[in-house]
């Protein structure tokens, strides 16, 4: 029965270790880890009540103190801005008047749909001018008086 108990364990905390790949919280991660450390117990031939212990002992420390440090660890890096998010603070030049109805500006290189953020500003040609915005496929602009 050693061996099955050893055996069940290992399954427990092999699915468990699977279900965290769609969790993601770390949580599910550590309960496997205590239940092959259980598998571990049971394989040396302890009482099913020492496996439980040592599954419930190393979960409950694995889960309050691993990880929160992992999860801080994991965390560390700084958010990177993506797509129209890493545009918005950025310089554009206008290429034809912009204004609240439209226009046109050179933002990152390329030529996108602009208007105004202030709809009584009117932004000439050559200005340089900053994204404030992205409203689906126009940049909304702003010139800094």
């Amino acid at each position: 029965m050693d061996g099955m108990a050893a055996l069940i364990w290992v399954i427990v905390g092999a699915l468990l270790i699977v279900a965290e790949v769609v969790s993601g919280e770390l949580v599910l991660l550590m309960l496997g880890l205590g239940s092959l450390l259980a598998a571990i117990s049971a394989g040396l031939g302890m009482p099913l009540w020492v496996d439980l212990a040592v599954f419930g002992v190393f979960s409950v420390g694995l889960v309050t103190l691993a990880r929160p440090a992992l999860r801080r660890r994991l965390n560390r890096g700084e958010l990177v801005k993506t797509n129209a998010e890493a545009l918005i603070g950025e310089q554009a030049t206008v290429l034809s008047e912009v204004s609240a109805t439209g226009g046109q500006v050179r933002l990152a290189g390329e030529v996108w749909s602009a208007r105004s953020l202030d709809p009584t500003q009117v932004m000439a040609v050559d200005r340089v001018v900053t994204v404030m915005e992205i409203s689906g496929a126009t940049a909304v602009v702003w010139e800094a008086p």
